[in-house]
């Protein structure tokens, strides 16, 4: 069977499809509440989700890009709670500064543990992670128990993140982790409601590392 379509692409260079994209992202988003220093994280998340009801849901801590920055910037240790937001994590701007992406969550020691408490990966794999990624910027896309885990342990005076990108998707504790992550007084940028994802994480993330390395 022959399939003819006259569509034609407005361009194939990269660079020209995502500067396109954001031009219309912003032009279609229009009035935000969101700061100029905010609004790069929120563009990049429309982008990846082409989902303007999840950028306008996003919620800020005041200092949390000024953090996030400093963190990257810093050489602190990004920590993803699944190996789709190491992934898609962009390394060089991490690892330029001496900074690394590491996930626990299938490491040996993380998965014997889970099973002999009879408890998540997610949470013993934050429990390893705090140990060794203090200052360090938590990028949650998928787990809403990893997520909060890190909040009881943040609150118990446990855990000192630089940063916590909590952005779960699901149906089951998602948006209840997430209001409770707004209610710190720790940086962090999250969202309102069930969607999320590793893409957003990784969306959110790769934004702050541009802005780190434009500083440059």
């Amino acid at each position: 069977m022959d399939f003819h379509t006259d569509f034609k692409p407005l361009t194939i260079q990269p660079q020209e499809i995502e500067a396109k994209s954001f031009a219309m992202i912003t032009e279609e988003l229009g009035s935000h509440p969101f700061t100029a220093e905010q609004y790069p994280v929120v563009q990049r998340v429309i982008h990846a989700s082409a989902d303007f009801e999840l950028g306008r849901s996003l919620v800020f801590h005041p200092n949390a890009i000024q953090a996030g920055i400093q963190a990257v910037r810093s050489g602190k240790m990004v920590v993803a709670d699944v190996q789709m937001v190491q992934v898609g994590i962009s390394k060089p701007r991490i690892t330029k500064y001496g900074g690394d992406v590491k996930v626990y969550i299938s490491d040996p020691d993380v998965m014997e543990e889970a099973k002999r408490l009879n408890t998540t990966r997610a949470i013993i794999s934050i429990r390893k992670a705090i140990r060794e990624a203090e200052g360090g910027i938590f990028a949650i896309g998928n787990a809403p128990t990893a997520l909060l885990e890190l909040i009881r342990l943040v609150k118990e005076g446990e855990a000192k993140p630089g940063l916590v990108i909590g952005v779960p998707v699901g149906f089951v504790s998602a948006a209840e982790s997430k209001e409770e992550l707004a209610k710190l007084d720790i940086p962090f940028i999250t969202n309102i409601g069930r969607k999320g994802g590793s893409p957003v994480a990784v969306a959110a993330l790769n934004a702050i590392t541009i802005m780190a390395d434009q500083q440059g």
